[in-house]
């Protein structure tokens, strides 16, 4: 597999994504301490062996390598639920918390916040460009890998994801504290958008029948139908249910063990093993933070080169005029 490399505007992306783009390779990975723009590597790789038969293992840690790394001045800890109040019955020591509903989502749009309120949001919360930011959440990292979406989104050159996340943490019986850290301002600059891992609702209307599309919903919702038979959840945001004609359907949890981590390579590769790596390939979900997930998986685990998270997801798709859509447990 070619390694990434480094690009100012996304940091670390694939090649063939670099050619499609017309930007040219300017680092080689990996190493232990690199340039990445603004300075080098805050942080050293974890070398956990279990982490190192994925395509890039620079983008997960361990619970032991994050307890080694505490305290450290250039490693920043966020913690991200969907339950935010998790946070204040204790939390990783040295973590801030991130709220996706409060924090990533624009109050009056439905989108992610812009880039000038993302370098705001890093400014508040002490973080610098050049800082290492780990991530983690509850149900196996749901939402700590949509904040690592939104990280990535704004090209944010070195961030992570704690294999586990928040259960992992605590199964370890780890320390966790009420404390809340008093970090100083920072001085972070207004991102570009980095577009790599995002795809709109005109962009897949026009590319879904030629595209590689996972529905990484439950069965029940992938399969539609009236209230009484589609999730309840499905019914409420949408006027139509159903799945985007083409779509396998391969839930987001398949990729994790029960206890919150990921599945290993071997696993990973069976589960996607009917797709082929090499065609674009988007993912989806109801509102985009299961679709993260997924994405995370195939771009950072396994390695695929193009892969997009559909942020608008079925929330949109469901609730637009005219929309073409399919019903039942087959993708067509």
């Amino acid at each position: 597999m070619t390694p990434p490399v480094f690009t100012p505007e996304c940091g670390y992306i694939a090649p063939l994504l670099l050619a499609q783009k017309g930007l040219l390779p300017t680092v080689p990975f990996p190493y232990p301490m690199f340039l990445i723009g603004l300075g080098t590597m805050a942080a050293p790789l974890d070398p956990h062996p279990l982490l190192q038969d994925y395509a890039h293992p620079q983008k997960v840690v361990t619970s032991q390598w994050l307890g080694a790394k505490l305290g450290t001045p250039d490693v920043r800890v966020v913690e991200s639920d969907e339950d935010s109040l998790l946070y204040d019955l204790g939390h990783i020591p040295t973590a801030i918390r991130i709220d996706w509903r409060r924090d990533l989502s624009d109050p009056i749009t439905r989108n992610v916040i812009s880039p000038e309120a993302f370098a705001q949001l890093m400014r508040e919360k002490g973080i610098r460009r050049e800082d290492t930011v780990v991530i983690y959440g509850d149900h196996s990292n749901w939402w700590a890998a949509f904040a690592f979406w939104v990280f990535t989104l704004y090209g944010h050159p070195d961030v992570r994801l704690l294999n586990g996340g928040r259960d992992a943490w605590t199964r370890a019986e780890r320390e966790t504290t009420f404390a809340v850290p008093e970090n100083p301002e920072s001085t972070y600059p207004v991102p570009d958008v980095c577009t790599t891992g995002l795809i709109s609702v005109g962009d897949l209307l026009e590319s879904y029948e030629s595209s590689q599309l996972i529905d990484v919903r439950t069965p029940e919702e992938y399969r539609g139908g009236t209230s009484d038979d589609a999730s309840s959840s499905t019914v409420k945001s949408t006027l139509r249910t159903g799945h985007i004609p083409g779509a396998v359907n391969i839930p987001w949890d398949s990729t994790v063990y029960p206890n919150s981590n990921f599945r290993s390579m071997d696993e990973l590769c069976e589960i996607f093993g009917a797709l082929d790596s090499s065609n674009p390939t988007v993912t989806y979900c109801l509102t985009g933070e299961r679709s993260a997930h997924t994405w995370f998986v195939l771009r950072y685990l396994l390695g695929w080169d193009d892969v997009k998270s559909y942020y608008g997801s079925w929330a949109e798709w469901g609730n637009m005029v005219g929309m073409p859509i399919t019903r039942g447990g087959r993708p067509l």
